[in-house]
């Protein structure tokens, strides 16, 4: 769902930056400047900010450069998937277009906002293409080990205070301390699958050559 939400911002935006100069290179594939320009915008939605609501030019370039680190992060992700032969499935980049094409009320307006965005039934799909390989790869990081019982009530004794009971709620001690373990072992995956998600985008971003250009 949050891919649709991102993929409707990028067609919202209309096409007014030329390609000019290249943002970047990343292993010699080039980011060029209106892709940063889609994207930026897009980044900023995300984040729930207008770009006419930047006032200070250091919070511009700090958001801008954010938002191009998002861009070279995703062409490593999808060279990777390149790597690892990574195959999106045409049914699948159908399906997405089509909810795409639904959520903008029809066909005429979805080959419009198309155009608008610099795109065509072809660039998009591949454009599509990519965005889904990309976040396979980063989703398969995600795939961590079960953390065991004692790792789990280790990391629940470290942090015992966080998931303690409110003091009015009425359940035992065992029921408190098995609610708490629950919950401990969600937040320890959670926090292992972003420490993989992280390392791998640290080693692609090590083993890469990544020319910042903007």
């Amino acid at each position: 769902m949050k891919l649709l939400c991102l993929l409707l911002c990028v067609l919202a935006l209309p096409l007014q930056a030329q390609e000019g100069l290249p943002a970047a290179r990343v292993n010699g594939v080039e980011i060029s400047q209106l892709r940063l320009e889609r994207y930026f915008v897009e980044y900023l939605e995300d984040q729930g900010r207008a770009l006419t609501s930047i006032r200070n030019p250091s919070v511009y370039k700090r958001l801008r450069d954010q938002a191009l680190t998002d861009l070279i992060d995703k062409e490593l992700l999808w060279q990777e998937a390149q790597r690892q032969g990574i195959k999106v499935d045409d049914h699948e980049i159908t399906a997405q277009i089509d909810q795409l094409r639904q959520a903008m009320g029809g066909a005429q307006t979805f080959e419009r906002r198309l155009a608008d965005a610099g795109f065509d039934s072809q660039s998009f799909a591949e454009y599509m293409r990519h965005e889904l390989a990309a976040q396979q790869v980063f989703m398969q990081a995600s795939q961590v080990p079960e953390p065991g019982p004692e790792q789990v009530r280790a990391f629940y004794k470290a942090n015992e205070n966080s998931f303690q009971a409110p003091q009015n709620q009425s359940a035992t001690g065992p029921v408190e301390e098995e609610q708490g373990l629950e919950l401990a072992k969600r937040i320890l995956i959670d926090q292992q699958q972003a420490q993989a998600r992280w390392a791998m985008l640290q080693r692609l971003r090590d083993a890469g050559q990544v020319q910042r250009l903007d």
